[in-house]
């Protein structure tokens, strides 16, 4: 295989290597380490090579697009990776090696997750749900669990939001108790929220009543 030459392409790390029927995109570190410079001729077992440098590169690079994206688990780069047409050892390389500079780390990804759920306001399940859907191991959870605070004042917060501090009707706490319950807080704790709500507002009520009594 002739490699016909080498152009720049808008990427100054990339370069273009026209081989006589076939393109690809090689890095200035795979030039140096296949030393390709125009004119040259490859058999089949160094393009091959190249071939197969150029893959894995281009999956690292893959791989750290995703991961600067958003916080994923080691199990959810890889299937991304595959997504995108990756070659399985292409994909598990790129996972290896990532791991290996620790900038893949499931244990900090859940505890990033938990954390970032635990700010929107989530409960327990739904943070449950997303460890799950994010693919963190089973393995890991308990520790990335554990972060999670009482959620008595996130609950409360949500409640006087949705009832505005008044008594509201049947339909509307049903509503709203369904939306906790997707919000992933337990029955128990819901219920507990409601009663707290409930005593807040006969305070007020009496505080209210006892106001206009005193005028």
């Amino acid at each position: 295989m002739r490699l016909e030459r080498l152009e720049a392409t808008q990427r100054p790390e990339k370069l273009k290597a026209v081989f006589d029927g076939e393109t690809l995109t090689v890095s200035a570190s795979l030039c140096v380490q296949f030393s390709l410079c125009a004119g040259m001729e490859l058999d089949e077992e160094a393009f091959s090579a190249l071939k197969a440098a150029v893959a894995k590169e281009a999956a690292r690079e893959r791989a750290v697009r995703i991961l600067t994206a958003s916080a994923v688990s080691e199990r959810e780069l890889e299937k991304r990776l595959l997504q995108k047409g990756m070659l399985p050892s292409d994909a598990a390389d790129a996972v290896a090696w990532l791991k290996e500079h620790r900038f893949l780390d499931d244990a900090a990804t859940a505890a990033q997750l938990v954390d970032s759920a635990v700010r929107k306001g989530y409960g327990r399940a739904r943070v449950k749900n997303i460890l799950y859907e994010k693919g963190i191991p089973k393995d890991r959870w308990d520790e990335a669990l554990a972060r999670i605070p009482a959620m008595d004042d996130a609950i409360d917060r949500f409640l006087a939001a949705k009832l505005r501090g008044r008594t509201a009707d049947e339909k509307t706490i049903k509503k709203t108790i369904d939306a906790l319950l997707r919000r992933g807080f337990s029955y128990g704790e819901i219920r507990d929220a409601l009663r707290r709500y409930e005593a807040d507002l006969e305070d007020l009520e009496l505080e209210e009543t006892m106001t206009e009594e005193l005028e």
